[in-house]
Parts: structure tokens; C-alpha cells; sequence
């Protein structure tokens, strides 16, 4: 009974020495740590402003020298996230994490970095030729690295292409800075190609009259460049024609799928066969 009521009051005492302690903390850390804290989240809250108004004066300053889009969404996405290391590094400051090590580590250990994220870079200063020359612009309809799409941005890492079955499609920029680049969208009329069989026995020049005028009539062809309607090859099963109209950039798909329809509905009318490949076997 003496020996648990001795317990009692050892553990009593050790508690009213721990709260001591802790009221000693609070009284002078604590407060200190408080500060910290409060500067810390101000640091960040005033850096997060000054980056947002940094960007957009950036955005605005690229417009206003008539760049593109392309290039403005480069710049902002670089100098943004390099505002953003140097604010997080005053925010770590602020909390006490000594960050001078870690800057000079920075330096020490650059060649080894720079081979360890030799990928990156090179995606990066691919991301800035790209930026530099726009070989496209967001919403043009570009193929790059085998891959064909509507461009969506380029940021510092990657080009994002939007395909037209609403798939995303993120590209390194340095498989498309890389290779070719085919812009579908950069010229405003485009070529519209497509190739259409007659038999053989048909009357070629009426063939050619036949679709010629029937291309002429299609919504959205242009009459200057005038459509290229000529023969092209002795296959094996037919005479095949080169069709060839211009286009507005925009109507390409609408005049292809109406060209086609009208073509051969014209080329029935008049009687003439679109053949379809057979093989004819003669017995000896």
C-alpha cells in the first residue's frame, strides 16, 4: 500500500516536470517556431501571387511581340517552376532546414547530375528549339515520332498531342524536335488525293470529262488551283485516275468524302464500270 501510493507520487512529480518543460518550450521555441511557421506560409502565399503575376506578365510580353501561343506557354512553364524552387527554398529556410549544404552539394555533384538527367536536358533544350522555331502551333493538327494529333501545349519536358479519337498523347520533346515533323494545318488550302478505277474498254476521255466536271461541282473545291484529273496508271485490273482537288485546310475531310460519293455516282450514271479485282483463268 505505501509502495503504490509512492508510485502515485513519483509519477505525478515526473508529470508536473514534463509539463514544465513543456511551458518553458512554449515560452520561448514554441513562440520562435510560431513565427516561423507564419512567415514560412506568408513567404509561400506572397510567392505563389508573384509567380501567378509573373507568368502572366510573361504571357503578355510574348504576345505583344506577335509570338504564338507555342512560345509564350514555353516561357511560362519554364520561368514558373524556376520561381517556384526559389521559393520553396526561402520556405525551407524560413523553417530552419539549412539549404546551403544542399546548394553546394548541387555543385559538387553537377556532373554526375548532368549525365544523370541527360534526358531531361536534352528534352528541355529540344522543348526550347521548338518554342524558337514553332514548327507548330497549339491547335494545329501535326504527325511527329509516328504519331498524329491536334497540339494541345509544349511544355519544358513534353509536346501533348489530342488525337481526333479524344486520345491524349504526351511526346518527349526530344523525339519530336528529333525527327520529321508533317504540319497538316500550317498552309491555308491543301491537295486533296484520291484515286478512282474505270475497266479497261472505257472510254478514257469521257471517263475524265465525267469526273472533272463532277469534281467542279462539289462544295469546297476551288476552282484556282483547278483540280488535276488525269490517268495515272495501267493496273492490273483497271485504269486507275488521279483525282486531285484543292481545298480550304478546314474542308479537306468533308470534300474527300464528298468527292468520293459524287464521283461515283456520276461515273454510274454515265455508264461506266468501277471494276473490282478478278483474275480470269483460261483453260489450255
Amino acid at each position: 500500500m505505501i509502495f503504490a501510493a509512492g508510485a502515485t507520487a513519483d509519477t505525478i512529480e515526473k508529470g508536473r516536470v514534463f509539463a514544465e518543460r513543456v511551458a518553458d518550450w512554449a515560452r520561448t521555441a514554441g513562440v520562435e517556431l510560431a513565427v516561423n511557421l507564419a512567415l514560412a506560409a506568408a513567404i509561400f502565399l506572397a510567392g505563389a501571387l508573384a509567380i501567378k503575376i509573373v507568368g502572366i506578365l510573361v504571357r503578355k510580353t510574348f504576345l505583344r511581340k506577335n509570338r504564338e501561343g507555342l512560345m509564350a506557354n514555353f516561357a511560362v512553364s519554364v520561368v514558373t517552376k524556376s520561381l517556384w524552387a526559389i521559393v520553396l527554398v526561402m520556405v525551407l529556410g524560413r523553417l530552419g532546414v539549412d539549404v546551403a549544404p544542399l546548394i553546394a552539394g548541387l555543385g559538387v555533384t553537377g556532373f554526375i547530375l548532368g549525365f544523370a538527367f541527360q534526358e531531361s536536358l536534352g528534352n528541355l533544350a529540344a522543348g526550347l528549339m521548338i518554342a524558337i522555331n514553332e514548327p507548330f502551333k497549339v491547335g494545329n493538327f501535326i504527325e511527329a515520332a509516328g504519331l498524329q494529333g491536334s497540339v494541345v501545349e509544349v511544355n519544358m519536358m513534353a509536346t501533348v498531342l489530342s488525337t481526333p479519337d479524344n486520345k491524349r498523347i504526351v511526346l518527349p520533346n526530344k523525339s519530336v524536335w528529333g525527327g520529321p515533323i508533317v504540319n497538316y494545318s500550317a498552309m491555308a488550302t491543301r491537295r486533296v488525293d484520291m484515286k478512282v478505277g474505270v475497266a479497261y474498254g472505257t472510254d478514257i476521255a469521257k471517263a475524265l470529262d465525267v469526273i472533272r466536271e463532277t469534281v467542279l461541282s462539289v462544295p469546297g473545291v476551288l476552282d484556282n488551283p483547278a483540280p488535276t484529273v488525269a490517268t495515272a496508271e495501267l493496273a492490273d485490273s483497271q485504269i486507275t485516275i488521279n483525282v486531285r482537288p484543292w481545298v480550304k485546310n478546314q474542308d479537306y475531310w468533308t470534300v474527300y468524302s464528298a468527292t468520293l460519293q459524287s464521283v461515283k455516282d456520276a461515273l454510274g450514271r454515265a455508264g461506266i464500270e468501277i471494276p473490282f479485282p478478278q483474275m480470269v483463268v483460261h483453260q489450255a
